[in-house]
């Protein structure tokens, strides 16, 4: 399992391989990049199973990164500085480390990253290693409201809808917020046991899901409890896979 270092402080990068090193002799270093632009180019074109990311690079905040690249990989941020830790949880932080941070530290870190992908250890071989990274993991999402912040839990949510560009976050307490995700990012991200993309502008949960027809043109209409805000139909071309993973089976 391969990982990436993006590190502009020559000691700091050194000390965290020497760490890693030690603690997961079982990863592979891939790559150390020095600033936004380096490592947008190595995103762009090669793959990790782990990166750990400084925060303030050489050439600036290392969250330019992920405009210009969609980045799904999970990350470490490791920083001095502790007031962009809402910023990296809305994006794959697993987790933030303030330097100076020790082996115990880091460790603890890598240990809740592997945890988190279903208990796998860095013990795991590279072919397991692959089917992990491919699991669907977001497990919450933050909201802001005002000046305060708080989570949902992903089991909580009932669909996912876009509306005018905007996407809506909708809660089975019939509660819905505004989310800065794509609905192409949200359906990288889901377990695809709960959550399908039942149509262009739809996600739904299957525990959501109270009724379906069959409708006009071999189509599907979903109907959701809470209600979806409009019609949900599942196209004629989506209608054998929507059916599959309503019965449990999933690819």
């Amino acid at each position: 399992m391969k990982y990436l270092i993006v590190e502009d402080e020559r000691f700091a990068y050194e000390e965290l391989k020497r760490m890693m090193t030690k603690l997961r002799p079982g990863y592979v270093f891939d790559k150390h990049t020095k600033t936004v632009l380096d490592t947008i180019e190595f995103l762009k074109n090669y793959k990790v199973g782990l990166i750990l990311m400084d925060i303030r690079l050489a050439d600036g905040n290392c969250f330019e990164i992920f405009n210009h690249v969609e980045v799904s990989t999970p990350v470490i941020f490791t920083t001095a500085y502790d007031e962009h830790a809402i910023k990296a949880f809305k994006l794959n932080s697993i987790d933030y480390l303030l330097k100076p941070f020790d082996e115990k530290e880091l460790d603890a870190a890598l240990s809740k990253f592997e945890n988190i992908f279903h208990n796998l250890s860095y013990k795991t071989d590279s072919k397991n290693f692959e089917q992990l990274f491919s699991l669907k993991t977001k497990n919450r999402f933050l909201i802001s409201k005002g000046e305060n912040y708080h989570y949902i839990e992903t089991v909580d949510i009932a669909h996912f809808y876009s509306e005018g560009g905007v996407v809506f976050l909708h809660t089975f307490q019939n509660k819905r917020y505004i989310i800065n995700y794509t609905l192409d990012q949200l359906e990288q991200q889901l377990d695809n046991r709960l959550f399908f993309r039942v149509s262009r502008n739809c996600i739904g949960n299957v525990k959501a899901i109270e009724d379906v027809t069959r409708y006009f043109n071999s189509r599907l209409k979903l109907f959701f409890l809470p209600e979806c805000p409009h019609d949900v139909l599942v196209s004629r071309v989506r209608v054998p896979d929507f059916l599959k993973w309503m019965d449990g089976i999933i690819d």
